[in-house]
């Protein structure tokens, strides 16, 4: 069964179309204030020049994700921000934008591609989709039990690999962030297979996540992150797999009453930028977003993990949510299951690459 394209199209036009005006408004926000520094400028007796440079960075970089501010993409997004004002003293400002209000899911990468923003955090998911299979390995289900696993992969000479092979498709890889491990969210408990059968579950548009959700007898939906909520709510789906600090950022408990705690997938992102944009920078300006960036990344990195906790902390005390747990032998029944997801990984993308993840970073040290 093929995963079930999203029936919405004209509600994600719509939600497209929205982003796109708020972007603009930002804009003209944007434009309206410098205007008031301007004539502010000439009232002190500045020139129209001099009071633009005040105001005005020497370059701009656009960040667009499509997560809440307070998730660990998010916050590793402000903080970047933060880094690299500090470091130029305002002659570099990274505008950031957040939930989709730029560019969603489904146009983020084309618009990297064309240079209509800088640098993008999409998640590891979309990039198997964008012409580089290897990063599906990062979505095969119970590959990894914990981030240390999976950081031996994203920090050690592998994750080079993976960022190097970014190129094929006209991207620089800058680093890796993690979000956490993913939770199955329904009606009910998914404990069992059994209780998946049958299920409309939103993926991410990935192969793997496809293959994973059929095994257990469940059909995948690829719907965009931004309209999740609103197809849970309009029953276009019947349950998600998230990390919990997406479930709660995106206000998904009034809509999904049960979030299972599966730990079945791992949730990354990859940075990535435009390498025309990023040929041209001057090689100390490269240098200071590299090391604004990489910064930001190991403080989100810790971070990660704490937001989890805090959200499911905070989850288990919402009214309407039940969070219940897999016993051992509903986890080793769920990973039989899904099993032949990883082979089929093995015969299309490569069995060396599973080795190698498997060798270096999954063996007990």
């Amino acid at each position: 069964m093929r995963a079930l394209p999203f029936p919405l199209r004209t509600l994600a036009r719509l939600g497209r179309r929205r982003a796109g005006e708020r972007a603009t408004e930002a804009r003209a926000l944007r434009q309206w204030v410098s205007g008031l520094w301007l004539c502010a400028g000439m009232v002190l007796g500045l020139s129209a020049e001099q009071a633009r440079a005040a105001t005005t960075p020497e370059k701009v970089v656009r960040l667009s994700h499509v997560v809440a501010p307070e998730t660990p993409k998010g916050r590793m997004a402000t903080r970047f921000q933060e880094l690299v004002a500090q470091a130029s003293g305002g002659r570099i400002r990274v505008e950031v934008y957040p939930d989709s209000q730029l560019y969603g899911d489904d146009d983020e990468m084309e618009a990297l591609q064309l240079g209509a923003v800088e640098i993008l955090a999409p998640s590891l998911s979309k990039f198997g989709a964008a012409g580089v299979p290897e990063f599906d390995v990062f979505d095969l289900p119970f590959l990894f039990d914990t981030l240390s696993q999976v950081r031996c992969v994203t920090q050690g000479p592998i994750g080079q690999r993976l960022l190097d092979s970014l190129a094929r498709q006209q991207m620089v890889g800058l680093g890796f962030l993690d979000n956490g491990f993913k939770q199955m969210s329904a009606q009910r408990p998914l404990r069992e297979v059994a209780d998946f059968r049958g299920l409309r579950l939103r993926i991410q548009s990935s192969r793997v996540l496809a293959a994973q959700m059929k095994a257990l007898g469940a059909h995948p939906v690829v719907l965009p992150f931004g309209e999740t909520r609103r197809a849970l709510a309009e029953g276009v789906v019947d349950g998600a797999e998230n990390p919990l600090s997406n479930f709660l950022t995106q206000g998904l408990a009034p809509v999904q009453r049960v979030i299972t705690l599966t730990d079945h997938g791992y949730l990354g992102y990859a940075v990535v930028t435009n390498p025309r944009f990023w040929a041209r920078l001057e090689p100390a300006d490269r240098a200071l977003l590299q090391r604004a960036l990489q910064q930001a990344l190991a403080e989100g990195n810790a971070q990660a993990a704490a937001l989890n906790a805090q959200a499911l902390a905070t989850l288990k005390e919402t009214a309407g949510v039940r969070v219940v747990s897999l016993s051992a032998t509903q986890r080793v029944a769920l990973r039989r299951a899904v099993q032949p997801v990883q082979a089929d990984f093995a015969r299309r993308v490569g069995a060396p690459l599973l080795r190698d993840v498997t060798n270096q970073c999954l063996q007990p040290r």
